[in-house]
């Protein structure tokens, strides 16, 4: 069985075990319980009532949390033209074409994000840019229908961390498999980075209370 430290026990005190909290009072737990000495990443972890191989249960996706996650990614666009300006004003990290591609070639990938010019792909880069940067995050199913996903740091607010999650929440709801029978979220867990689990009670998923 793992041993766990001082800190992790201490927080795992103000934690009811056996307790579904309120998505209000969880993230109010949640930043009490950050048991590292760098400012955490607070997770959402759900199960969802889903089987994810078939193509009708399927559920995947990005979105853009309204305060971010706290960390800002580093894009790499191929563009060319007015297009390379475009991005560069926009805040990519590197710019380029076919030097770029060289340059990955031979092992370079010291980027998060790659975007590519509409003439290149077909995606208005300026957006696509302003999106990565503002905090936008992917989620999908794994093989046994778990969804985890950062909704920001335990510096956050109470308030900020609330209304992310509630972002995520609902847009997990919205894209709710035609597939899916019975029970569709059967459990949310939030934590920090190696930090204990609050679990949420799901039918006050979506609360702000």
């Amino acid at each position: 069985m793992a041993k766990f430290g001082k800190k992790y026990q201490d927080a795992l005190k103000l934690i009811e075990a056996d307790k579904f909290y309120a998505p209000k009072e969880a993230v109010e737990l949640v930043k009490k319980t950050s048991v590292t000495k760098f400012d955490s990443t607070v997770e959402v972890a759900f199960k969802l009532g889903v089987n994810p191989k078939y193509a009708d249960q399927q559920v995947r996706g990005a979105l853009v949390l309204p305060h971010g996650t706290g960390k800002s990614k580093s894009v790499l666009v191929f563009a060319k033209g007015a297009k390379v300006q475009e991005a560069e004003a926009a805040g990519a990290d590197y710019v380029g074409g076919e030097e770029l591609v060289a340059k990955i070639q031979g092992g370079w990938t010291d980027f998060e994000v790659c975007v590519a010019t509409p003439d290149m792909m077909g995606v208005d880069v300026t957006r696509a840019i302003n999106e990565i940067k503002a905090g936008k995050i992917e989620y999908r199913t794994d093989k046994a229908g778990n969804v985890q996903a950062p909704i920001g740091k335990a510096s956050f607010t109470e308030q900020q961390l609330l209304e992310n999650y509630i972002t995520l929440v609902d847009t997990l709801i919205k894209v709710k498999p035609s597939g899916a029978k019975g029970q569709y979220i059967k459990s949310i867990t939030v934590s920090t980075t190696m930090g204990p689990g609050v679990k949420i009670d799901v039918l006050k998923a979506n609360s702000d209370k």
